[in-house]
């Protein structure tokens, strides 16, 4: 993972337990606890029960030794029937952080697009039921973080591919719509590259003329048909992403363009491509990416 800027701490958080982020960038598995995953970075990932546990520590004072499987279980009883219950306890472990923390910058891997508008609108659900107490206030001071275009914004991550664009776009016009959190911008990852260059164009059209195809497979053998076949994929899958990446530049508003990241595919190593694809970002933001 690239290293953070010259002093700064970074910490990257993961809102379930299935151990994605751990994996990619290929350390060991990692809890409610941060641990250090890189050169000023740290990472955790949120579970319910610790965030629970937390809570009644810090603001209700009760402490707990071990798991409080009984509280839990009530707990969840009550997150069924209350909206947003569950999801201000991970919100709020991450405002917690913010607040708190030594941190200069928190990376958030959020929920799938189903979720995650229901985690940053938690504060205000929460707030519209209890109207006064300790609750109300701790939702408060989360919606001056949350709702802080200067401290939070959300980046949406797509691919140029039909059903993404189509999430991605529901989801810009659902957050404009229901909350009061800043779109930081949207990324399009996987952007396949161009498979010819320009000369390249023409060779490749007068190979799609029968006679010509014809007369090289006499000289080539049945394997110019799978070439063929290989370089007519690639200049389609091309084709038909630009088409879905214009579609979702033309819906986003025009000062908000989306970010292109090219397909990477010379990198095996996770971890690797993590730092190859901040340092794609970067150059396409003219932003300079540290060295891991």
């Amino acid at each position: 993972m690239c290293a953070a800027q010259r002093g700064q701490r970074v910490l990257a958080v993961e809102i379930d337990t299935a151990g994605a982020l751990g994996a990619t960038l290929e350390v060991a598995p990692f809890g409610f606890d941060p641990v250090v995953v890189g050169d000023g970075i740290e990472a955790l990932a949120i579970d319910t029960e610790s965030a629970l546990a937390e809570y009644l520590r810090l603001f209700v004072r009760i402490p707990f030794v071990g798991r409080i499987g009984p509280v839990a279980r009530l707990f969840d009883y009550v997150a069924q029937a209350a909206p947003g219950v569950r999801e201000i306890l991970t919100l709020g472990k991450i405002c917690h952080e913010a607040r708190t923390g030594p941190w200069d910058l928190i990376v958030v891997d959020a929920p799938a697009t189903g979720h995650v508008v229901e985690h940053l609108t938690a504060p205000q659900v929460i707030g519209e039921l209890v109207r006064v107490g300790m609750v109300r206030d701790q939702t408060a001071w989360m919606r001056e973080i949350i709702e802080d275009p200067s401290r939070t914004g959300v980046v949406i991550v797509t691919t140029p591919e039909e059903t993404p664009v189509n999430e991605t776009l529901e989801l810009w016009h659902r957050w404009h719509h229901e909350t009061d959190v800043d779109v930081a911008g949207v990324v399009a990852n996987r952007v396949a590259g161009e498979p010819f260059a320009p000369r390249e164009h023409d060779l490749v059209q007068r190979l799609e003329n029968p006679e010509v195809a014809s007369a090289l497979r006499e000289r080539i053998g049945p394997g110019l048909d799978a070439i063929l076949a290989a370089g007519h994929l690639a200049a389609t899958r091309r084709r038909t992403a630009m088409g879905h990446l214009s579609r979702l530049r033309h819906e986003l508003p025009p000062d908000e363009p989306p970010v292109l990241i090219p397909e990477i595919r010379e990198v095996a190593s996770t971890r690797r491509l993590v730092v190859e694809m901040a340092r794609r970002l970067g150059d396409e933001l003219d932003v300079e990416v540290p060295h891991p």
